[in-house]
């Protein structure tokens, strides 16, 4: 890899290719079905997806390797396997690269972009979300350490606005990072993020790379990427209420092969994530076995 902040800082979303051993999980068989999703009109890799709360839209982004231009794209909903291309999102790219879309509820979108880590050491952004359309683009003050090699990625922000989850990540020169664990954050009343250093996640990150978590509409369902024995796996964990922490995950056994960065759809009735297929990237999904509990927030 180039210096730390070059466009390639495709380190973003890199810990692909790491060999890290990890210790052994039980497998999780709740989500089962693994289908294709189809992205009519769109012929190039897709990558990150994000399924808007109220389903209507797909976010995601192409290839992050060199020499892609990473971008925001979005596709609008046809079925639940099926979106129509609409282009890249208006407002929301630059030069650099822009991956990693996550919006609440109320419309606000947080995505990761390098474009001025080597000024402020910051890379989650947020803007405003409008069928395509992204305004007010800043970035979000209170996530970074401000420390030079350390790169926060892969955020996700809950459907309430509330909380923020994103990736602490330590680079020591490679293409890929040394660290990569789950980090929270909480917006105060002064309307800004705050992280959170707790034990929240102490039987979630462990030696291995931990990143891109997608978190249920309830919060008490956290889904997320671990490399093991060198190959990105997806896992599932709960807890019981928001003051609890989460319990060791379990990986998603219907989920094979080089698979990463899971997202809940609303409801909680079925799971998106990127796969790679025969050198390229798409967009896959599963569906929930069980019923879904309505559980008290």
């Amino acid at each position: 890899m180039r210096e730390l902040g070059v466009k390639d800082v495709v380190i973003l979303i890199a810990p692909l290719l790491m060999t890290v051993a990890c210790a052994a999980s039980d497998d999780d068989f709740e989500f089962v079905n693994p289908t294709n999703v189809t992205i009519a009109g769109y012929s190039g890799d897709a990558m990150e997806p994000f399924i808007t709360r109220d389903g209507r839209y797909l976010l995601f982004n192409n290839s992050n390797a060199n020499p892609s231009e990473t971008d925001l794209q979005w596709a609008e909903r046809v079925d639940d396997v099926t979106f129509a291309y609409r282009g890249k999102l208006d407002g929301a790219n630059s030069p650099a690269l822009d991956a990693v879309p996550s919006v609440d509820s109320n419309g606000t979108i947080y995505f990761v972009t390098t474009r001025s880590y080597n000024q402020d050491l910051m890379t989650i952004y947020r803007g405003t979300f409008n069928r395509g359309v992204v305004t007010d683009v800043a970035p979000v003050p209170g996530i970074s350490r401000g420390i030079r090699g350390q790169v926060n990625f892969d955020a996700e922000v809950s459907a309430d606005g509330s909380t923020l989850y994103f990736v602490d990540g330590l680079f020591a020169g490679g293409s890929v990072p040394v660290v990569a664990d789950l980090a929270v954050a909480i917006r105060g009343d002064d309307g800004q993020f705050h992280r959170l250093e707790s034990g929240e996640f102490t039987a979630i990150n462990t030696s291995a790379l931990e990143y891109a978590p997608s978190v249920s509409e309830n919060q008490l369902e956290l889904f997320f990427t671990r490399i093991v024995n060198g190959t990105p796996a997806i896992f599932r964990t709960t807890r019981a209420d928001r003051a609890s922490p989460w319990q060791p995950a379990r990986r998603l056994a219907a989920i094979n092969g080089f698979v990463e960065a899971p997202t809940i759809a609303s409801g909680g009735v079925a799971l998106y994530y990127h796969a790679k297929r025969n050198g390229r990237f798409e967009i896959e999904r599963v569906t929930r076995r069980t019923r879904v509990r309505a559980v008290a927030h």
